[in-house]
């Protein structure tokens, strides 16, 4: 999930975002960030519901991009597939989860036009690993939420740093075809502050080899950053600006978990293939 006071690396022509704007962004943030963090506390059952809301908002934002608002079918057909993977991952069948998920998307298909279909099937993938990456991640242990509130660390402050950094240093732009207020010097400096928010993480819950995790913290703001650019391309491709306005002063939730949804699955990724479905926050986190 992402908390930005503003688009990361934005440099707006007179250098001063909308100050109402502005201050929706930082209420928001701040009803937002607690609500994540408690949920992967508390774990379970709340921190699973937490992600199929969140999962659901996206979809619903996809489908609105994608084949417009009156789709109640195909609303329907890919939540229920989204809710009933939650449940199986829930339940420790992940890979039943993404089967059920693959189904979904099939069935989905018949209500569009043959040109929306990868489209939609895309979206169903899109918004169910953004559910169960999470989910996969935090388990049942401690180690689990620590994993999370690592990504959490290094998401948030990529953003942060990165619209404050581009705004005050701005430069060359990163790719203006696609996001054209994003700078270079924002995503330098996202990075350099994902770092120190990722050992500061490791530091004070102790036990972890702090250089591996800033490797690990480099890795993970870097394709947040490409999954906020890729986020940027679908709706240029879709001439939308947000993805919906469900969030003040953010946009849509699309427009918050495009980095978050980037990063978990890298790191759930790395973690299965070092620590296998058992522990995947353990290998992530243990070098």
């Amino acid at each position: 999930m992402s908390v930005p006071p503003a688009e990361a690396g934005v440099n707006s022509g007179d250098g001063k975002p909308a100050t109402s704007n502005l201050v929706l962004r930082v209420i928001s943030a701040a009803v937002m960030a607690p609500v994540a963090i408690g949920a992967a506390w508390w774990g379970g059952w709340i921190f699973a519901v937490f992600w199929v809301l969140a999962a659901l908002a996206v979809l619903w934002e996809w489908i609105g991009l994608v084949a417009g608002r009156d789709h109640r079918m195909l609303v329907l057909s890919c939540g229920g597939a989204i809710v009933l993977a939650a449940i199986l991952a829930w339940t420790d069948h992940p890979v039943a989860a993404l089967l059920l998920m693959a189904l979904g998307a099939l069935a989905a298909s018949i209500f569009v036009t043959r040109a929306q279909r990868l489209w939609i099937v895309g979206g169903i993938g899109y918004a169910g690993s953004m559910m169960l990456a999470p989910m996969i991640l935090r388990g049942e242990d401690v180690m689990g939420f620590i994993a999370i509130v690592l990504l959490f660390a290094v998401v948030w402050t990529t953003d942060v740093l990165a619209y404050f950094t581009g705004r005050a240093i701005g430069g060359p732009k990163l790719m203006p075809a696609v996001s054209p207020k994003k700078t270079w010097s924002g995503a330098i400096g996202g990075t350099i502050g994902a770092v120190a928010a990722a050992v500061a993480v490791a530091t004070l819950f102790g036990g972890f080899n702090t250089a591996a995790i800033a490797g690990l913290a480099v890795v993970l703001s870097v394709v947040s950053q490409a999954g906020d650019l890729l986020e940027s391309h679908i709706k240029r491709h879709f001439n939308a600006k947000d993805a919906s306005q469900l969030i003040p002063g953010h946009g849509g939730a699309m427009d918050r978990l495009d980095g978050f949804w980037a990063a978990a699955i890298v790191a759930v990724a790395i973690g299965i293939v070092r620590g296998g479905l058992d522990e995947p926050a353990r290998g992530l986190l243990i070098w």
